[in-house]
């Protein structure tokens, strides 16, 4: 009892700021706070389709995301097995690689202005409606002036919040997209229209792979201690 309480004692004093990140991420998950974290998600997912999409063949055509958290990517041509699963194990890669940078690397900077700079990018060349606009094109010019003008460490929390939030997200959004709710047009919808098998079952191997993703990241990410000195002084 008392190795149990020690080692859990450890883990607290050792990850204390990770675990309040995912406390407020909690507390906060249903009120408008939350909603540019999840979008910025959903952002991931949608990347990740596109991606899926350039790298076996194909084109995007257009790009959005919307304030109701949805988004949609529209391609030609690329392997449409690959396009349709790469959505939420892709942003939950792409979400733990930038955890993983923030935890393991000192690369944070550069790691937010590139990700700012793909969103710029991604808005000039595919994305058309007010919104998606509005809101890729503004989180690229913050993300980027964050990591030209603000402290390494402040960048290395932004990236930490973010991985959590996707880390979090992901899961949740296979549970409600597939199983609970699996006559949604999901990707595992179309998936299972597309190559057979049902949505519940392409969504249920998703969301096993997800959990085991992010319980093997987590051992391997974590280490000892993960906690940071936050410094907010301009550059």
């Amino acid at each position: 009892m008392r190795k149990h309480l020690t080692s859990a004692a450890n883990l607290i004093k050792g990850h204390w700021q990770l675990i309040i990140v995912v406390a407020l991420v909690f507390v906060f998950w249903s009120t408008m706070l939350a909603l540019p974290l999840k979008i910025l998600v959903v952002f991931l997912h949608e990347l990740s389709h596109a991606l899926a999409i350039v790298l076996t063949g194909g084109s995007v055509e257009s790009f959005s995301v919307s304030p109701q958290q949805g988004g949609l990517v529209v391609g030609r041509g690329g392997n449409r097995f690959i396009s349709l699963s790469a959505g939420y194990l892709g942003s939950l890669m792409l979400g733990m690689g930038l955890l993983m940078i923030a935890l393991r690397t000192n690369a944070d900077r550069m790691a937010l202005g590139l990700f700012g700079g793909v969103m710029l990018v991604v808005t000039l060349l595919y994305i058309r409606d007010p919104f998606a606009m509005a809101f890729c094109a503004g989180s690229g010019v913050v993300m980027v002036a964050i990591a030209w003008l603000l402290s390494r460490s402040l960048c290395d929390l932004i990236l930490r919040v973010i991985g959590l939030t996707s880390m979090i997200y992901v899961p949740f959004d296979i549970f409600d997209d597939t199983i609970r709710r699996s006559g949604l047009r999901s990707d595992a919808y179309m998936l299972a229209d597309e190559f057979g098998g049902t949505t519940m079952m392409w969504g249920g191997l998703w969301l096993i792979f997800s959990l085991v993703m992010i319980i093997f990241g987590l051992r391997n990410m974590l280490g000892r201690d993960s906690n940071v000195r936050i410094d907010v002084r301009i550059k």
